[in-house]
């Protein structure tokens, strides 16, 4: 199966940003343990603080992978951008957000992204992205 894991702004600082919340491992050091979890799918990441990069990766990913495993940071209290493209694109997306956005502050405690997800994981840490692709695994029988 390939994936693509898309990460949005200041998931970048993973490691670095409020250790206490988010880790202390980045998401670069953690990348090659999840690939290793995972031999027998082949497993993209990509980056980006912008919005519509985000907006144009998920269409490009329609069309290159089987599924897509998502953290939207912030944009996901905010985006229905991003909520309308991923109900627009035929590959299944599950939503991780590292800490347990339905403890956190008000303005963060709903997702516009996540409702439109096949699934979505919040407060495993990194381990979310791990149970992200095993959901996918099951979804699509791979």
């Amino acid at each position: 199966m390939k994936i693509l894991i898309l990460n949005g702004p200041n998931l970048n600082l993973i490691g670095k940003r409020e250790p206490e919340i988010y880790g202390s491992i980045s998401f670069d050091d953690f990348l090659p343990q999840l690939r290793n979890l995972f031999p027998k799918h082949e497993i993209s990441y990509f980056k980006t603080n912008h919005e519509g990069v985000l907006i144009d990766k998920l269409q490009e990913a329609d069309s290159q992978y089987n599924a897509i495993v998502m953290n939207p940071g912030g944009y996901a209290h905010t985006s229905i951008a991003l909520s309308d493209c991923i109900r627009a694109i035929s590959i299944p997306v599950v939503e991780v957000h590292i800490s347990d956005i339905s403890k956190r502050e008000s303005y963060r405690q709903h997702s516009y992204t996540a409702e439109a997800c096949v699934k979505n994981f919040s407060g495993y840490g990194l381990r979310g992205y791990e149970l992200a692709i095993h959901a996918l695994s099951e979804i699509l029988k791979f």
